[in-house]
């Protein structure tokens, strides 16, 4: 059997549908397994021993039709048996079309339902800890015979090396990883999915007002740097003092390996938070008031992963709502409302565990 799976864009998405891989093995062993994914996600899923090829999809398939045709005639060639697009936009949909499939697996949705042989509705309520963007991605499984109630873990694949030299990066540093150390995620992949500033600076200072031996590790890419620095800034002298903002991974595969070293990862959810949990580190999520809880607090448990909601302080804000979704134009002023004070007790329970 030969099986195509697409997700494109978010490193979280991919990390998040990169299970399906593993499912299908463990039932079919011999299976071949594709992977369609855009090129800046997979150090992700670099070395995952289930997946047997990658296609990468690229900004020029984004804006070519021209080249992302070429892309799904090259995929047809390959011809798959199945197709699985968790995706769901318009170039996944297309490559499904032409892929010559005889199975073509994705969400439901009423206007691409044609190009599919199977489609299923997203769930709302999840039946495990696992989480929503678990149980909807295993589901998919179904018409391969494969039971979507065996859960499966996204895993991140690091290499002995890797590890060993962000463990000489890190004491190279004067890191003393015999004391707790602690990525901070400090920002989100956009302003409506970032916690204020002045909040997250309370945050980290609560880290080190209750472990004063603690190390902090800031996570952000270069762009960010003047929004990290103004985090810092707006930390107390002595938070400052336990924070090294120079420590900072130069790849994506650099900052999971010196994750990896560290206690737990806390801060903004999205894809830091979803690779920490892929490497067993502990978690501590802050969600955006904007964003379904449910669908991406993955394994949460009360112990190892926590994570907090306004929801779980202000639930009369979401009474008369569908979907957190629309609350997002007002995505600043509900972040207002989320003040620290609301979870520091359960952040010191989480600190005292890990």
């Amino acid at each position: 059997m030969k099986i195509l799976i697409i997700q494109q864009k978010m490193i979280g998405d991919v990390l998040a549908t990169s299970i399906l891989f593993e499912a299908i093995k463990n039932i079919y062993p011999n299976s071949e397994l594709h992977y369609v994914i855009n090129s800046h996600t997979y150090p992700v899923v670099e070395n995952n021993p289930f997946i047997d090829k990658f296609h990468f999809f690229t900004p020029e398939h984004e804006k070519s039709k021209r080249k992302l045709f070429k892309l799904a005639k090259q995929l047809r060639k390959e011809k798959f048996n199945a197709v699985i697009d968790v995706y769901s936009k318009f170039s996944s949909n297309f490559i499904s079309l032409i892929s010559g499939a005889n199975t073509r697996i994705s969400k439901h949705k009423s206007y691409t339902s044609f190009v599919y042989t199977d489609t299923f509705k997203d769930k709302a309520t999840p039946k495990s800890n696992a989480g929503l963007a678990i149980e909807n991605r295993l589901q998919l499984l179904e018409p391969l015979g494969i039971n979507p109630s065996n859960i499966v873990r996204p895993k991140i694949y690091l290499s002995d090396s890797e590890k060993n030299d962000a463990k000489s990066f890190l004491e190279n540093h004067n890191i003393d990883l015999n004391k707790p150390l602690y990525m901070i995620g400090v920002l989100g992949s956009g302003a409506s999915k970032t916690y204020p500033f002045e909040y997250m600076a309370k945050v980290i200072d609560s880290i080190i007002d209750e472990q004063p031996e603690s190390q902090i590790l800031f996570n952000y890419i270069p762009k960010q740097e003047a929004d990290a620095k103004a985090i810092l800034e707006l930390c107390s002298p002595k938070t400052k003092a336990q924070i090294h903002f120079e420590v900072f991974g130069k790849s994506l595969r650099d900052f999971m390996a010196i994750t990896s070293h560290c206690n737990a990862l806390i801060g903004n959810e999205g894809g830091a938070i979803n690779m920490a949990k892929a490497l067993s580190i502990s978690t501590f999520t802050i969600f955006s008031p904007w964003i379904k809880k449910e669908a991406w607090n993955m394994f949460d448990d009360g112990e190892k992963h926590v994570s907090v909601h306004l929801k779980d302080y202000e639930s009369q804000q979401y009474s008369e709502i569908n979907h957190p979704k629309e609350l997002k134009s007002e995505a600043s002023e509900l972040y207002l409302k989320f003040k620290p004070s609301y979870f520091e007790e359960e952040l010191v329970h989480f600190l005292n565990r890990v």
